[in-house]
């Protein structure tokens, strides 16, 4: 009996020692955790802020940078709390080294994420407000990070979008140039004059100034179509005025037109029936007309035979 107290004692003494000795290195351990998940943050936003308040720093990198801070200190405090245990950094590393090729097969898709962002924040297709449309999703970039690119849709509706389908995708930046062209067809009947078209059109290119003068404004015919004579109105806008000013050039050149004499044609057919030889071709009597009349014996069709 006194044996097996012995015993019971020795075991009780070895957890104890055990508790005193990593139960400190654990708490250290918690504490560390938490104190670098805090700093991260800190620092993260502060990066931010210091960068913000940098005139020639590009808008796109601030969050990426501010990122790049955060992960570095998780990672450093990732190694402290190993170090707490008696692991070694060389020991550290040699196991990252050893265990990188497994994680990058785990994780390509997040990998080819972050792979991405770098390209799109050091090649900068597009900045922070720039209306793009990536792979058929329009909208204005609200931000990138290291894995999605935010979008602010026409209708404001908010979407992230990985960086590799953004990347792997064409990139059309409707922001990037300062003006931009626009093209207004409008079709006029054939027996319009033509140069009573054009010149009303001219006119009222000339006769608004958010039409750049250079490169010159160009109205000409483009196309002879199967109802109407298309007129093309060709000309250039600062990016701020591009849909403001199609829309008014919209309403303002049918105006010209019916004000000039010119009428805008609905598409339209003529068909002509050409019946074979020995047959007539009538009208058939429309629903609910009265049968049996003189028109309806007028148009009926004799039968074939």
């Amino acid at each position: 009996m006194d044996q097996v107290t012995t015993e019971i004692d020795a075991v009780i003494a070895a957890l104890s020692t055990l508790a005193v000795t990593y139960g400190m290195a654990v708490l250290g351990a918690i504490a560390i955790l938490i104190g670098g998940w805090l700093i991260a943050g800190w620092l993260e936003k502060g990066v931010d802020r210091s960068l913000g308040r940098v005139s020639h720093m590009d808008p796109t990198l601030r969050p990426f940078i501010a990122s790049l801070v955060r992960y570095g200190i998780l990672v450093l405090t990732v190694i402290i709390v190993l170090g707490q245990f008696g692991v070694q950094t060389a020991s550290i590393i040699a196991v990252l080294g050893a265990a990188g090729l497994a994680i990058g097969l785990a994780l390509q898709g997040t990998l080819s994420n972050v792979a991405a962002g770098i390209m799109l924040l050091f090649l900068r297709p597009f900045r922070i407000g720039d209306f793009i449309d990536a792979g058929g999703r329009a909208g204005s970039v609200i931000n990138v990070n290291l894995f999605t690119t935010e979008l602010k849709m026409a209708d404001g509706v908010f979407m992230s979008l990985p960086n590799s389908q953004v990347w792997g995708q064409p990139i059309t930046n409707y922001a990037r140039n300062p003006i931009r062209r626009m093209d207004i067809v409008v079709g006029i009947a054939y027996d319009d004059d033509i140069d009573t078209a054009i010149e009303a059109l001219s006119a009222v290119l000339a006769a608004d100034e958010r039409v750049l003068k250079d490169p010159a404004p160009q109205v000409m015919v483009t196309n002879l179509g199967e109802s109407s004579v298309d007129i093309t109105m060709r000309f250039n806008a600062a990016i701020g005025d591009y849909w403001s000013l199609r829309w008014d050039m919209m309403k303002r050149a049918k105006l010209a037109v019916e004000a000039a004499g010119c009428s805008i044609p609905f598409p339209q057919r003529d068909v002509h029936l050409i019946a074979p030889k020995g047959v007539t071709v009538g009208l058939v009597p429309e629903a609910g007309s009265e049968k049996g009349g003189p028109e309806s014996a007028r148009n009926a069709s004799p039968p074939v035979g």
